[in-house]
């Protein structure tokens, strides 16, 4: 015996513009019958929460599926699975599409080549799920939107679930955070680590979607419009403060990847205010505000210039 819940949606080519649509939601639990082989044109997430089953892909193997889990399904590529017919299981489903499903590929959130991917936990998964459900009104005039939107939030949910990234982040991009305002190469950033550059190029691609010296320049360029939206530190100081010692390849290099110089971002984005900023990052439930103007800071307001 199951028991099973579903709605599918037709989003507009305007909604389809929005580059990621939810086609449909569902929520399964129980003997569920097996499904395929089939093939569909467009993506699934499946989470199962509890219970067990298999998944046989086209190259005609059989893996074992075990809550939690994650099972990806891909357009155009053929599957077969179901679950334990003396067990059962739990499971959730959203169907997806979209140009954005490309790059969610290419930065690894979506792995059509992992299609079982252990969880460490479908809590967070399912909850976006509720969501979406609750949005399947069928007299909801933001259905498309919210459901789109909430694709995305399952994204980001299922990849910081997989069972093989720490709860706290990748050790690796942790250091790599801590360290990316030291004037230090990719070479360096890996010997600090006993990994080759190629083994840091894999360990950072698997976890950022990106490149060592993308990530560190993200870190770096963030941090440098922070330094010179909030304060007035010339350009030279801020290239120095974020890892650069050379302030001419420091501009060239904001400019290219930022779309202007540093000074005009100063100058757009400038908000240099008495009191400085602080690297705390605010309390939603305590904002920094101010009493009065010109007055004392309250508790959740920022401290001193760091």
């Amino acid at each position: 015996m199951y028991h099973t819940w579903m709605r599918y949606f037709t989003p507009s080519p305007v909604h389809q513009r929005l580059g990621l649509v939810c086609l449909g939601v569902g929520l399964q639990h129980g003997t569920l019958p097996a499904v395929g082989p089939r093939t569909l044109d467009h993506h699934v997430a499946i989470v199962i929460s509890s219970g067990c089953g298999w998944f046989r892909a086209p190259d005609g193997r059989r893996r074992t599926v075990s809550a939690p889990a994650l099972v990806w399904l891909s357009p155009g590529v053929a599957h077969h699975y179901g679950a334990n017919p003396e067990t059962g299981w739990d499971e959730c489903f959203v169907d997806f599409t979209g140009p954005a499903t490309a790059t969610y590929t290419e930065l690894g959130y979506i792995e059509p080549d992992r299609p079982v991917v252990p969880l460490a936990d479908a809590d967070a998964a399912r909850a976006v799920v509720g969501r979406i459900a609750r949005a399947a009104r069928r007299d909801n005039p933001l259905l498309e939107v919210e459901t789109s939107a909430a694709v995305h939030e399952l994204l980001v949910a299922l990849r910081r679930a997989r069972a093989d990234i720490a709860p706290d982040g990748d050790p690796v991009l942790q250091s790599l955070a801590r360290d990316a305002f030291k004037p230090l190469s990719v070479t360096e950033h890996a010997a600090r680590h006993g990994m080759t550059p190629a083994e840091l190029r894999t360990a950072v691609r698997r976890g950022a979607g990106c490149s060592p010296k993308d990530y560190l320049l993200g870190i770096r360029l963030g941090r440098a419009k922070e330094l010179l939206a909030a304060t007035e530190l010339p350009v030279a100081a801020v290239a120095r403060r974020v890892g650069y010692d050379d302030p001419a390849y420091f501009s060239r290099l904001f400019t290219r990847r930022v779309g202007m110089a540093p000074v005009r971002f100063r100058e757009q984005q400038g908000r240099t205010v008495p009191g400085g900023w602080s690297q705390q990052v605010p309390d939603p439930e305590h904002p920094p505000t101010l009493t009065s103007p010109g007055g004392p800071a309250a508790s959740g307001s920022a401290g001193g210039a760091t």
